[in-house]
């Protein structure tokens, strides 16, 4: 898809990875709406790249449906909605330690904000025979995230809604992809461009990668394309790979003290 002249809606566009997606697609002629929880922080770069801009609890539905018809107003039909929005909060002991309310938060966010936002563009977009779906995942939703069990069970059911939408309704004009990056230097992480290293890319690294898997119509975008053999690797020797998850876990536990998620990337 060219996304020149087109209605783009991101989620989560306020900062780091969303951020990226919309100073690119606007640079690529994309008229953009930023959609965060952060209403100022989304205004600033909808003023910077000559866009609109929505306070959005991606957690609520009638806050999705309120910044696409924001977007309609002011662009038109959305061409593509962009679902970024995310969060990680670890498992505060063991694998199902955390409490309903970061379950529950896990799955409105990761989940139930790309049901919402295809619930409400589906009709349209299908009685016209175009639009596109760019959810982003994790590379935790092929694999797993260590120390976090609510993120990474989520992001599993993220990239299996998407896989829904694209056998559903790829055959009537509606394009989907998913994007399982692994770590990425973001305020997520607590990092900025300027920490990115060897497998740890910037969110203008990412950003690109998707538009490029958008252009080219991919359905499962892999920014880090070492998750690729990873993934076939777990699904060829399900016991051999979760030996080496273990023994990856075990790592962590010795030279970082515990299973901290913003430290974690380091030794990947």
């Amino acid at each position: 898809m060219d996304l020149k002249d087109k209605s783009v809606v991101i989620t989560g566009g306020a900062s780091g990875i969303g951020a990226a997606l919309a100073r690119q697609a606007a640079s690529a002629g994309a008229r953009v709406c930023i959609a965060d929880l952060n209403g100022d922080q989304a205004q600033a770069v909808a003023e910077e790249i000559g866009g609109v801009a929505a306070t959005c609890d991606v957690t609520r539905e009638g806050d999705i449906i309120a910044a696409i018809k924001l977007a309609e107003a002011a662009h038109g039909p959305v061409d593509v909605f962009v679902s970024n929005a995310g969060l990680g909060k670890g498992d505060p002991d063991h694998a199902a330690s955390a409490p309903d309310a970061d379950w529950m938060l896990n799955w409105n966010v990761h989940v139930m904000a790309h049901v919402w936002a295809a619930r409400a563009l589906l009709p349209a977009m299908i009685a016209r025979g175009s639009g596109y779906f760019v959810n982003v995942a994790s590379a935790a939703g092929l694999l797993n995230q260590i120390g976090d069990a609510a993120y990474s069970a989520t992001k599993h059911a993220a990239v299996s809604f998407a896989e829904s939408l694209k056998i559903a309704h790829g055959e009537q004009g509606i394009g989907v992809s998913v994007v399982c990056p692994q770590y990425v230097a973001t305020p997520l992480l607590g990092l900025g461009d300027g920490d990115a290293a060897g497998n740890l890319l910037t969110a203008s690294d990412v950003a690109k990668s998707v538009w490029d898997g958008v252009r080219d119509g991919k359905f499962v975008i892999l920014p880090h394309p070492d998750v690729a053999t990873y993934s076939a690797l777990r699904g060829a020797n399900p016991d051999r790979w979760i030996k080496g998850m273990q023994m990856l876990r075990a790592k962590a536990m010795a030279e970082q003290g515990g299973i901290s998620v913003s430290s974690f990337y380091k030794l990947v």
